[in-house]
């Protein structure tokens, strides 16, 4: 089993910067994806951002260019440095971790950003 952990969120104005932190511990593997997801409230939730294994990146269009997401070395932890925040980027955000598919990924608890105009 693996177990993911999120911190780093909070409440930010708009314009402001945050980061976010996800770990991964337990059965990992090298080559697994970690990804960064959002819900927020009375929406579905949405993918934000991902890494896989070979430190490759994808980006939702709406975070392309104000948000970075990184991995160390281990592969275990994940870094989301969201710059240039906006109202609507008021959400819970998840990290998940796959090695098959988001289906069948582990997720943490969510950290709530918050970003107020």
């Amino acid at each position: 089993q693996v177990y993911v952990e999120e911190s780093g969120g909070g409440l930010v104005q708009a314009g402001g910067s945050l980061r976010l932190f996800c770990a991964a511990s337990g059965r990992t593997s090298s080559g697994s994806t970690m990804g960064w997801f959002r819900q927020a409230p009375g929406k579905e939730r949405e993918f934000v951002a991902a890494v896989g294994s070979s430190f490759t990146t994808v980006y939702a269009d709406s975070v392309k260019g104000r948000f970075t997401m990184s991995r160390d070395k281990t592969k275990e932890t994940v870094f989301l440095q969201m710059n240039s925040l906006k109202p609507e980027d008021t959400a819970i955000y998840l990290c998940a971790y796959s090695t098959t598919g988001w289906d069948t990924a582990s997720w943490g608890q969510g950290t709530q950003v918050t970003v107020f105009s």
